[in-house]
């Protein structure tokens, strides 16, 4: 229950789709339920004589006192029409109210069903931002340790189940009980004796449904499960599709898809087999309990044990029969109450996944920089690997650090200490002497601009991809920011210049355009500071030297990390730091470190850096 109630809260306001719903609902149940006692003064109309009509005429019901007496005005109606035009009067009222009260039944239960649907969608659009929201929060190191495909299984299909939980659950427990509530008053009106009977067989027939349905929650937590594996799956086989046909993987990858499809078919199967067993298993018992009521109320009237008359025991068995309905609707949706819980369950504990990297309650905005970065003794660490230990370094404003060094040295983790992607196990980051833990994530963010060896880009227009993050940009700036980054020549060549859609992560531009919009975007940004990781390592040699024009003008009058492992990139580098083990082994300009003849001396003979 308490994850259900975590669910409904999503959907607050509550009260705006629950008090209309509960009125058109009680509206709908009242007017509806009233069909059935219709049918004992219809029947008695229908098989009505002479003698009955006299006797009708001599006893009028007399005028109720009370203007929501319905029962008494319908009485009253009832013997006035008997007396003034006979049983075919009688029979057109009664026809006629069946009608008037069929139509507004309806009427409400349709109001009642938009305002159902109402709070369906309004709860959908809450849970399904919240579980985003939450996503886009957590930290970078977050995404490591989980697989896509179940972060989307859960955004996407696992909302999904949870939106029809929600409205399902609260018709079970207000619109079916309501209704079985206005049929056991006028069950226990018609005939206590018989009522009582009837209700002796019905724990039976809850105790067979709840053994039908006691495992389908297990089973929906692992269809869930198998289904965001299933996604995963998916998600790597189409992303990594050259790879895949490179290595003559495509077998493999069917067969592993395939593995989990029939497993995921296997588990649908077996809930389907519960699920669609309930309602014929209800039904069953629902004919077998009316059976019993017609054997028993039958044998009760032909040996004088009750007064019932044939009009009110035809009524009764359509009443009882009525009641079956809402008993078999609740327990048709415990399925689907169980598999939303199961889904509910899983997304309820994404949202409450808390990122690792927050702002500290007192944190405050650092608009500009003035002096230097520093990490002062800071270490940091992978489960049990080291990859930086007590690493003291200073990046004056202004100047061109680079930093180089054999793979695994720890280059790639110290650019992501400096916009809080990840945090130090020891030590500190700062930025003009402030603990960057002590200022916002988003002003921090805001001073630096990153272009990383991998090109991402969005399937949008090339305007947009520049302007990526940023509104009420103007296409004049969009076109500076190109220009700079020696985009802008190309791009007039597309098919549509900037309103050129570049497909699914860049794929219609070549590497060298990819990486050139990407610098014009951190360009548009005009940050003071720059993190380049590797940003022309996967490049031709004339791409690679129009990135390089680009990174040249982009990084002019900043200050900016770059990590490289061609001397052309890094030897004009105002100082370069040499990483080994995670430590810093050597520190200087090209000539100052050629000269000292160690590390990097080696790898510049080498010409062999790479990068993390």
């Amino acid at each position: 229950m308490k994850t259900y109630f975590r669910l409904l809260s999503f959907a607050k306001p509550i009260e705006k789709f629950a008090i209309p719903y509960i009125l058109y609902t009680l509206l709908y149940v009242l007017f509806s339920s009233m069909i059935y006692p219709l049918l004992i003064p219809l029947l008695n109309t229908l098989f009505i004589n002479t003698s009955a009509c006299a006797t009708a005429a001599a006893q009028l019901t007399p005028k109720p006192h009370s203007f929501v007496d319905i029962t008494g005005w319908f009485k009253y109606y009832m013997d006035y029409f008997v007396n003034v035009e006979g049983p075919w009067g009688a029979l057109k009222f009664v026809c006629s109210t069946i009608i008037f009260t069929m139509v507004i039944g309806n009427l409400c239960r349709y109001l009642s069903a938009r305002t159902m649907e109402n709070l369906r969608l309004h709860t959908l659009l809450n849970l399904r931002r919240s579980v985003f929201n939450s996503v886009m929060d957590m930290h970078l190191g977050y995404f490591s340790n989980q697989r896509k495909g179940d972060i989307i299984s859960k955004i996407a299909s696992d909302v999904q189940v949870v939106q029809f939980s929600v409205t399902a659950t609260l018709q079970v427990v207000f619109k079916e009980p309501a209704q079985m509530i206005f049929f056991l008053i006028m069950l226990f009106a018609i005939s206590v004796k018989l009522t009582i009977g009837a209700f002796l067989v019905v724990p039976v027939s809850a105790f067979i449904i709840s053994k039908i349905v006691k495992r389908l929650k297990s089973q929906a937590i692992a269809a869930q499960q198998t289904y965001g594996t299933m996604i995963s799956y998916l998600d790597e086989a189409l992303s990594g599709v050259k790879i895949v046909k490179a290595f003559n993987a495509t077998n493999f990858i069917k067969s592993r898809f395939d593995a989990e499809n029939v497993r995921y078919s296997k588990i649908l199967r077996s809930m389907a087999k519960r699920q669609q067993s309930a309602s014929p298993v209800s039904e069953t018992l629902a004919i077998i309990m009316i059976s019993c009521i017609v054997l028993y109320g039958g044998y009760l009237i032909l040996n004088k044990k009750s007064d019932l008359s044939g009009a009110q025991f035809i009524a009764y068995i359509a009443i009882f029969s009525q009641l079956m309905r809402p008993a078999k609707a609740i327990s048709d949706s415990f399925s689907n109450i169980h598999s939303g819980i199961a889904a509910g369950e899983r997304v309820l504990a994404l949202i409450d996944q808390k990122p690792s990297i927050v702002d500290a309650p007192d944190a405050v905005p650092v608009k500009d920089f003035k002096e230097s970065l520093e990490l002062k003794n800071v270490s940091f660490a992978y489960e049990d690997k080291i990859v930086l230990a007590d690493v003291n370094l200073t990046v004056p404003k202004g100047k061109t650090v680079a930093l180089v060094g054999p793979s695994g040295g720890g280059k790639s983790t110290l650019i992501d200490l400096l916009p809080r992607f990840i945090e130090p196990q020891t030590g500190e980051v700062l930025v003009d002497g402030k603990n960057i833990q002590s200022v916002t994530t988003d002003s921090l963010r805001a001073l630096m601009g990153i272009v990383n060896q991998e090109s991402i880009l969005f399937n949008d227009t090339i305007f947009n991809n520049i302007a990526f993050g940023k509104t009420n940009v103007s296409k004049e700036d969009v076109e500076a920011a190109a220009r700079i980054a020696n985009a802008h020549n190309f791009i007039i060549e597309t098919d549509k210049g900037y309103d050129t859609n570049i497909g699914d992560r860049g794929t219609k531009l070549s590497g060298g355009q990819r990486q050139r919009i990407c610098i014009a975007r951190a360009v548009l940004n005009n940050p003071p500071i720059m993190l380049l990781d590797e940003a022309t390592s996967a490049l031709d040699t004339e791409s690679e030297k129009l990135v390089q024009e680009a990174l040249n003008n982009l990084m002019k009058n900043r200050t900016s990390l770059i990590i490289a492992h061609r001397l052309s990139t890094i030897q004009n580098a105002d100082i370069i730091v040499v990483l080994e083990n995670g430590k810093i082994v050597e520190q200087g300009n090209h000539l100052e470190l050629i000269a000292n003849n160690g590390l990097y001396r080696r790898l510049i003979d080498m010409q062999t850096f790479n990068a993390d």
